[in-house]
Formats: structure tokens, sequence, C-alpha cells
């Protein structure tokens, strides 16, 4: 359902998107310390049950280090859980918390929030923020991952921006 009300707000331009990519690592590098955690444990949940053999390893850390299959699952494990902190907020109100700290708002052009598939999209093509360079060359303000998923970044007023004014969110 459109939120017509956010429709025509500017776009937000390079500067304004990277103060909030800023914002926005500090709480991605916590997502990825709390999945960090969360894995070893389950990790080492795994291998004082005997479910993982330790194969010669003292330690768990050692184990998990130096075998491909574990330490891939493992930083898959990190990844899904920092994609899906981006992906879940773009998704269900538009904006991160470091979006919220910057008036910014994920919409399509319509004011329609991202669905999660269009979300997870719009995370690939961000390509881990360089899709934003683009910005830098299109005169419509639109990076990569805006125009490969038909959406935008638009700057919210200090009204709109207070989540007791957003209707449908």
């Amino acid at each position: 359902m459109p939120n017509n009300e956010h429709a025509n707000f500017p776009r937000a331009g390079f500067f304004k998107r990277c103060g909030a990519i800023v914002y926005d690592l500090l709480l991605a590098v916590a997502v990825y310390m709390v999945a960090g955690a969360i894995g070893f444990g389950i990790f080492i949940g795994l291998t004082s049950s005997g479910l993982i053999d330790m194969a010669g390893f003292e330690h768990v850390s050692d184990l998990l280090n130096n075998t491909p299959l574990y330490k891939g699952i493992y930083q898959c494990w990190i990844m899904a859980c920092v994609g899906l902190f981006y992906i879940s907020f773009w998704s269900k109100g538009g904006q991160t918390l470091g979006m919220r700290a910057w008036r910014l708002k994920i919409q399509h052009p319509n004011g329609q929030n991202l669905s999660m598939v269009t979300a997870a999209a719009r995370l690939v093509w961000s390509l881990l923020g360089v899709g934003n360079l683009w910005i830098l060359i299109n005169r419509d303000k639109l990076a990569l991952q805006d125009m490969m998923t038909r959406s935008e970044v638009v700057v919210l007023s200090k009204e709109a921006n207070q989540m007791r004014n957003w209707h449908g969110v």
C-alpha cells in the first residue's frame, strides 16, 4: 500500500547517504559480533555433545578456523545475520537506525515500502556500498541499487521522520 505522504520528498545525495552508512556500520558491527557469538556458542555445543569431532584439534576455535567447511558455514551465518538486519529494516519501515538519524528513507517512487525480496536485491546490488558511487555521475541522485530495484532514497522532513506521523507503516 503506497504511502503518498512520502512520495514527493527530494532524493538524498551522496554525502547524506555516507553519513547514514557510517552510523549503520557501527550497528552492523554489533550485529556481526552478536551473530558471531551465537554461532560460536552453537559450534561449541555441537563439539561438546560429540556431534562434531575435534579432529585432533585442541581448541574449538582452531577446529573452526582451520576447517574450510565449518569456517565457510560460520561466515555465511554471520553475513546472513548482517544482511537480514538491513533487509528487515528496509522492508518494514524503509529506514535503518542510521537512516532515521539522517532523516533518510528507502522506498519506491510512489512511497511504497520495499518487499523483503526487493530489499534483498537492493543489498546485493549495493555491492557493499560501492553502488552509491554511481550517485556522483547520475544527475537524478540514483545509486546503482536504486536503479536496479526501482527504488529511491529520499530526505524526509522532520515531521515526516517522526514515527507517530507515519500511516500504514
